[in-house]
């Protein structure tokens, strides 16, 4: 009876061990794509990445500003994708390509957008 009792125990305490990793995980992601929007918007701004039909933003241009913030902002989305992926039961693509649906509605006159064919408008 005590031994299935501290079983129950550890099995709960490594459970909301893990939840919370999960949890701080999700946070530090939420922080740095926080901390990293205003370099995005300057860069949306400016022309010189826009958001691709996938949920990633892309260079527009020849202009690689910021390489390394895009890269991270793209490596973060992908891991927001592949979560929500698995937790609706689909891929994670169709979760990008859901939400750069989404990101393009949204999108403000002026800025970079790619549509479903690949081809990049300027929205209106």
């Amino acid at each position: 009876m005590k031994q299935r009792t501290l079983t129950k125990i550890l099995t709960f305490l490594l459970i909301g061990t893990f939840v919370t990793g999960v949890s701080a995980f999700a946070d530090d992601i939420k922080t740095r794509m926080k901390n990293r929007l205003p370099v995005i918007k300057e860069l949306k701004a400016k022309g010189i990445v826009g958001e691709d039909n996938k949920g990633y933003l892309q260079f527009v241009g020849g202009n690689k500003a910021k390489a390394d913030v895009v890269a991270a902002e793209n490596k973060d989305r992908k891991t927001v994708y592949a979560a929500i992926a698995k937790q609706q039961g689909t891929t994670a693509e169709l979760v990008g390509k859901r939400r750069a649906v989404q990101i393009a509605k949204k999108a403000n006159k002026g800025k970079w957008v790619q549509d479903a064919s690949g081809k990049w408008l300027q929205k209106k």
